[in-house]
């Protein structure tokens, strides 16, 4: 099977930095794209920053400027370096792949981390 592995996520103060970690292990044959997920209280999961394999970023408008995902293709790993932290970024955060698990596998699917908590204070 699939593993997603997070580490990183805590408490800090508005105005400060934390970053984010994920490694994919198991069964895998190529990733597609990973990324970063969140989901604060009484709101729906969003996506926060993707990579593609191919290199290709995909931010939040909300985030822009702020945090920078990069991804290290050949140790199936992402990370979101989160700066400037602002209470409403304060949520569960998940990493995402979309991969294939076989050569014969002709369409991605979809793998879920456990979640990190961030938490900014104002």
């Amino acid at each position: 099977q699939v593993q997603l592995v997070e580490s990183g996520g805590g408490l800090v103060q508005a105005g400060g930095s934390l970053r984010l970690s994920c490694a994919a292990s198991g069964r895998i044959f190529s990733i597609n794209a990973m990324g970063w997920y969140r989901q604060a209280p009484g709101k729906q999961r969003e996506l926060v920053a993707s990579a593609t394999s191919g290199g290709r970023l995909n931010y939040a408008d909300s985030v822009l400027g702020r945090f920078t995902i990069s991804r290290d293709n050949a140790k199936n790993t992402v990370s979101l370096q989160m700066n400037s932290l602002k209470p409403e970024d304060t949520a569960v955060y998940y990493c995402n792949a979309e991969l294939r698990q076989s050569a014969r596998m002709t369409y991605d699917v979809n793998y879920w981390g456990q979640g990190t908590q961030v938490t900014v204070s104002s």
